[in-house]
């Protein structure tokens, strides 16, 4: 398998490289468990105590399901792109508009990690650089200003000498200016972002062989550091088990204050496995390589297999971790909930003074550039694929000399100092991008997992290199109906918008969609397109399962609305 040729597929100047084992996919998706400082301050905000449990359960749910995308992946040796290129072949026999619709939410679902990344980094960066001065009622400062401001309250006092002290550049804005529910800025932190970006970029442009050896230096820096924040204060004893119990929700989000099992409660817990979701069930991009791999009968599997179990560790490990020192009122206070201090708390939990602070925390960055360059990888090749099997436009398939999809590549970069601008804003502004992308996420795996199903009944005689196990199969089945419930019930606990803004992005697909497909080729797919299955576009008549997948798409639309009705804040 590892010869076979996909000179049916695209014109020779036109392909991915087959330079990489399982190994190269792993080390690209090495990033993955950086993804937990995107928002393990903002699950802690709203779950309070559930926290460490929210990500324990998501992360086995993602486990469970990635050998649904085990398998489906082994069906397409020639295609990159990811479980959504190999779950929406199933759906084409169905809908010509469902079938894209995986491909584009997927992608706008991983896109984003560049531009909340880099706003994260940059927050990391500037806190270093330009640290926000911290002054408590006994600082001489304070005392000073008291004594020449008389019958000035200390708090008053304190918010004053803060502000005076505080470096100018992390005052400073280029342009700002607010656009529906969000903000967006040109701050320092969008310039700093944006030159990282850049800089990732470059490393990309060399390909996927250039991109696995530069990541597998970058996330053994990373993934020990992270094991050893996980670890060490463990050892150390400063876990407080008190911060574990009682396992109840919140009364509000982002309130110290302790609520009961009720609607509002659920609403919260259920937000917490919605916006979670985004990072644990990540690691399936490990799959987005399969033309790239010398043998993908065997390293697909063993891609995303051993993938999942670093995910497992570190998913698990950081958040216990975080909240068993840090306990509720930590986790609640505002630099963690947005993000900002997050690398310092981490670091300090380890101790070791200052040069091991500063260690960690660079380290820290170095974790949000790894995971930047997971996403950039898989979400371009995303776009490459979708292009190459007619459902994007025609542009996105060229490739450069080392076999990187670059014209992909710019598509990303261009959207992402757009989403960086919104990002550097505030942290509302952040969640809501992560909230609306999440829905994206939701959508694909929801499509994705019951596609493990369709492709065994319409394909069942093409050879598997890997079969789950059916239980497996159907396990991914019922979960996508449970990330469906997390989705219409938890994505208001993140923006009162964000569903429906969620669901109109997911429907622009369709202008997209009929542009390349009516316009661009005239109402017919590329050739090459069934060419892993032994079809050709005559055999997309031929509908096995009938009408289960249609019923299947209602029932989830369904169990959506009725959860974002039923659960309220």
């Amino acid at each position: 398998m590892s010869t076979i040729s996909t000179a049916l597929e695209q014109p020779a100047d036109s392909k991915l490289l087959r330079h990489i084992d399982w190994r190269g996919a792993f080390w690209v998706a090495s990033g993955v468990p950086a993804l937990v400082l995107f928002s393990i301050g903002g699950i802690a905000g709203t779950t309070g105590k559930l926290a460490f449990v929210i990500w324990t359960v998501s992360m086995i749910m993602g486990f469970l399901q990635s050998f649904t995308y085990a398998e489906i992946a082994g069906l397409f040796p020639n295609k990159s792109g990811g479980a959504s290129i190999y779950g929406a072949t199933a759906w084409l026999r169905y809908s010509k508009f469902i079938a894209p619709l995986s491909v584009w939410c997927n992608w706008f679902a991983w896109s984003p990690v560049l531009s909340l990344g880099c706003s994260i980094a940059a927050a990391y960066i500037l806190n270093a650089l330009a640290p926000i001065p911290v002054f408590s009622e006994t600082s001489p400062e304070v005392v000073a200003y008291i004594a020449a401001h008389a019958g000035t309250a200390p708090a008053d006092a304190i918010t004053a000498v803060a502000a005076a002290a505080t470096p100018a550049i992390r005052n400073w804005t280029l342009f700002s200016h607010t656009l529906g529910p969000v903000s967006f800025t040109l701050n320092a932190t969008f310039f700093i972002g944006a030159v990282l970006m850049l800089v990732i970029f470059a490393i990309q442009h060399r390909g996927i062989l250039g991109t696995a050896n530069v990541q597998k230096y970058i996330g053994l820096l990373v993934i020990i550091p992270m094991l050893i924040v996980g670890v060490v204060p463990i050892f150390t004893g400063q876990i407080d088990w008190a911060n574990f119990s009682p396992l109840v929700p919140l009364a509000a989000a982002y309130a110290p204050d302790p609520g009961s099992w009720n609607i509002a409660g659920w609403t919260l817990a259920l937000g917490g496995m919605f916006i979670a979701a985004w990072s644990t069930y990540g690691f399936e991009t490990a799959v987005c390589y399969t033309s790239e791999f010398k043998n993908p009968g065997t390293d697909t599997f063993k891609a995303i297999f051993y993938s999942g179990l670093l995910c497992m560790l570190l998913f698990i490990l950081v958040p216990f971790t975080f909240q068993g020192v840090l306990g509720l009122n930590g986790m609640l206070a505002t630099p963690i909930v947005d993000g900002s201090g997050v690398a310092d708390a981490l670091a300090g939990m380890v101790g070791g003074g200052k040069l091991i602070h500063a260690l960690l925390v660079m380290l820290m960055i170095l974790a949000l550039v790894l995971c930047i360059m997971t996403a950039m990888a898989g979400s371009s090749r995303t776009l490459y694929q979708g292009s190459v099997d007619g459902w994007l436009p025609r542009y996105l398939s060229h490739v450069n000399e080392h076999g990187a999809p670059t014209r992909a590549m710019w598509t990303d970069l261009c959207f992402n100092l757009a989403v960086l601008a919104i990002a550097s804003a505030d942290a509302t502004s952040f969640f809501f991008i992560l909230a609306v992308s999440n829905c994206g996420y939701i959508i694909f795996n929801f499509l994705n997992l019951n596609a493990g199903w369709i492709h065994r009944i319409d394909n069942g005689h093409i050879n598997r290199p890997w079969k789950a196990p059916s239980w497996l199969l159907g396990i991914g089945a019922i979960f996508a109906y449970v990330n469906a419930i997390f989705m219409g019930a938890g994505a208001k606990v993140w923006n009162p918008m964000a569903l429906w803004a969620g669901l109109i992005t997911a429907a622009l697909i369709i202008p997209v969609f009929c542009f390349r497909h009516y316009i661009q080729d005239g109402g017919k797919f590329p050739d090459h397109m069934l060419a892993d299955l032994g079809m050709t576009g005559a055999d997309l008549s031929v509908k096995k399962a009938g009408m289960l997948p249609y019923l299947t798409l209602a029932a989830g639309v369904v169990v959506m609305l009725i959860a974002n009705w039923v659960f309220v804040i």
